[in-house]
């Protein structure tokens, strides 16, 4: 049975690459605005406000858990595929090469 991985795997190069860049791209800007909540946050403490560096640590920490989020849709790369020893059909295969 295919599931979402082993389908993106088994797809086109440039497909692989269109995705690839719109998850780097949507993380930088995460990244971004995390830091960007960081420097309010900050700014808050600092004037003794915790009400709003509360706000931006829960926004940050949603920012976060999108981020690991969104590395599943990350292609495995080829060292990967190749050294990947979870997949029983390549143990078979290492197995048989070791001998």
């Amino acid at each position: 049975m295919s599931n979402f991985r082993t389908n993106q795997n088994k797809s086109n190069t440039n497909k692989i690459n269109v995705i690839l860049s719109a998850v780097i791209v949507i993380l930088v800007l995460n990244v971004a605005l995390q830091i960007w909540l960081l420097y309010t946050a900050l700014n808050y403490t600092l004037d003794n406000d915790t009400g709003v560096a509360t706000t931006a640590f829960f926004g940050s920490l949603l920012i976060f858990f999108i981020c690991a989020g969104m590395i599943y849709y990350l292609p495995e790369g080829e060292i990967r595929k190749k050294n990947n020893l979870f997949s029983p059909s390549l143990q078979k295969k290492d197995e048989k090469l070791r001998q």
